[in-house]
């Protein structure tokens, strides 16, 4: 990146963007950086095993927001909340193959929305989840978007020859009528190849390409949404990333069980992760393969910083940095090996806690952070304000909160908790996380509370999750649930 100002004539150009944004002078341009199946695992969140130098060097640049968190642990819908700024339980979409567009035809995207207003929306990789029988969102932007690869593999060995794998065909669509007899791709993928030979490579020289177009000379702004798809299984980083992380290093977990006291339905094993060779229920509480895993997983979010440093560094040097909001998310977080979980799809800690730097200028400080609660469905209506735009209202319904006081002051606080869910089954586990406990709700939709079992944690006295305290902690459960009533029921499923 380029050296920076001195810090006066920093401080008095970022006075002026601020002040013409305000005006409404000037239209900052938007960059949203998505990760996919990204948690914390960043050095600027403190984690020692991290090589991530340019997200933190974004975040050292902007806001860090230290309790963020997705509203269900599952891409599609993920997505759905960032796109629409509504949770699950509101559009009662729950699930990967079902378009939002099915269900709510008239919601307006946030892309669509910046359109609206005068923006060129463009899309570049992973944004909305194609696959699945999912697909994409032409509405949503100025030009066709950018889609390539999410499961990609260059070695005959990792497809059994070549062979179109089950995970392959999900995400691209193909004979999802025959899924279990197809075979099962590699888990990971060690290849010494150029950046550009996967997904994530090609997706950043597209980004750049379309920077280096705008500073030519297109005169509407950009929002442009650029979508990572590592650390995503397969893990397929090039070696150079694998080259970077020492295996020996990685210590793992010790208690593998599910919390005491946890009801049944709050846990998974398997799942996602077993679509993938050579893995089985049995080889994942093998010591060998969970470091091999937190390798691949490591590695591939190396990899992804490195993707994501190069566009960055052509933000700076195309001089497009003074005048362009950065917003970096990760769609949700991943379980590495806790709880004896593999992926996501729980209402627990690690699957729900995502990473959310903002760089604003004129707005947010170098290096700070914030411990207010943010959730997913906050940024669509942060950067319709940011960019002095009214309140999104589309014919969805909008749950989130605007975060901008928080990005100019990270003391100031709009909401005391953050909300999310998961289902199993018939049942819907609607959760509340405060800054010290997290309240998870399990019953069917609709049935007297009577009927509900209960999860409740002390993050204060028990980060790991180890014991499910709704039975010992009345007060704090009756308190939590009070919280928890202000949330409407979950929508039935559309």
């Amino acid at each position: 990146m380029k050296c920076f100002h001195p810090l006066p004539t920093l401080l008095l150009s970022l006075f002026y963007v601020a002040q013409a944004w305000a005006d409404s002078a000037i239209k900052p341009n938007i960059l949203m950086i998505l990760v996919d199946d990204l948690k914390p695992a960043l050095g600027c969140y403190g984690d020692p095993l991290a090589r991530t130098p340019y997200m933190d060097r974004l975040a050292a640049s902007g806001m860090r927001f230290e309790m963020a968190y997705c509203n269900q642990s599952v891409c599609a819908p993920s997505r759905n909340h960032l796109m629409l700024g509504s949770r699950s339980t509101s559009l009662g979409i729950y699930g990967l193959g079902r378009h939002f567009r099915d269900a709510w035809p008239e919601a307006q995207t946030m892309p669509q929305f910046f359109r609206s207003h005068g923006w060129t929306a463009e899309s570049f990789g992973k944004v909305l989840h194609t696959g699945h029988g999912n697909h994409d969102d032409a509405l949503s932007w100025s030009r066709p978007p950018y889609m390539d690869k999410v499961v990609e593999y260059l070695l005959p060995q990792s497809t059994e020859g070549g062979q179109l794998t089950r995970e392959e065909a999900y995400f691209s669509n193909q004979q999802l009528d025959r899924i279990g007899s197809l075979p099962k791709g590699y888990a990971w993928e060690v290849a010494e190849v150029s950046d550009e030979s996967y997904a994530d490579g090609r997706i950043a020289r597209k980004v750049i390409h379309r920077l280096e177009a705008h500073r030519q000379g297109v005169d509407s702004p950009f929002f442009i949404m650029a979508g990572f798809m590592r650390p995503h299984l397969p893990f397929t980083p090039p070696k150079k990333y694998w080259d970077m992380h020492d295996p020996d290093r990685f210590t793992l977990v010790q208690d593998q069980h599910s919390p005491e006291w946890a009801p049944s339905v709050a846990g998974k094993r398997g799942g996602e992760i077993v679509n993938y060779a050579p893995l089985t229920l049995g080889q994942l509480d093998e010591a060998t393969i969970q470091r091999q895993l937190l390798h691949g997983y490591y590695a591939s979010v190396s990899y992804a910083d490195a993707q994501i440093g190069k566009v960055l560094e052509s933000l700076d040097r195309l001089e497009l940095d003074t005048h362009t909001i950065v917003v970096l998310w990760g769609d949700h977080g991943w379980h590495l090996g806790d709880h004896g979980i593999w992926t996501k799809h729980t209402n627990y800690e690690q699957a729900n806690r995502i990473p959310i730097i903002f760089r604003v200028p004129g707005v947010t400080r170098a290096n700070s952070s914030t411990h207010q609660l943010a959730e997913t469905v906050d940024l669509f209506p942060t950067l319709a304000e940011l960019a002095g735009l009214p309140r999104p209202a589309g014919h969805q319904p909008i749950d989130g909160i605007s975060l901008l006081s928080v990005l100019k002051d990270p003391s100031s606080r709009v909401r005391d908790h953050a909300y999310h869910c998961y289902p199993r089954g018939k049942r819907m586990g609607r959760a509340i996380r405060t800054e010290r406990y997290r309240l998870v709700e399990w019953k069917v939709p609709g049935e007297s509370d009577a009927a509900a079992v209960y999860e409740l944690y002390d993050y204060l006295q028990d980060p790991e999750e180890t014991r499910n305290l709704a039975k010992v902690r009345p007060t704090a459960l009756a308190s939590l649930r009070q919280i928890l009533a202000r949330h409407p029921e979950a929508a039935a499923r559309r």
